[in-house]
């Protein structure tokens, strides 16, 4: 299955819980998606709160797949192609050099 058959399957579901109609208790904005996709994000950390060892790993299997489900959904939503987005994102990072842009931003994030 591909990143768009993958898509179809997640708003199918959607579609099947009624959470695309106006009159949904969980309205599928993009606000509330990116809310959803970071509480899931963060299901994954609590796997890691107490340790490096994995203890199990189908429940991280779950909340990886949440999380992947809530990106392609955004994706869709929002018009991105995120197979796209990803390759490009890809060509851009073979071209950057992290620790130099480190510490020419002053930090270690981007």
């Amino acid at each position: 299955m591909d990143i768009r058959q993958l898509t179809e399957a997640m708003h199918d579901f959607v579609r099947s819980q009624g959470w695309y109609e106006a009159s949904s208790p969980r309205p599928q904005t993009l606000r509330n998606l990116a809310v959803s996709l970071s509480l899931e994000a963060s299901e994954v950390l609590e796997h890691f709160q107490w340790g490096n060892d994995l203890k199990n790993s189908p429940e991280l299997a779950d909340e990886l797949a949440d999380v992947a489900l809530y990106l392609l959904q955004i994706a869709s939503i929002a018009g991105i192609d995120l197979e796209q987005a990803i390759l490009s994102k890809l060509e851009k990072n073979y071209t950057r050099k992290w620790d130099v842009d480190a510490q020419r931003e002053g930090n270690g994030t981007s």
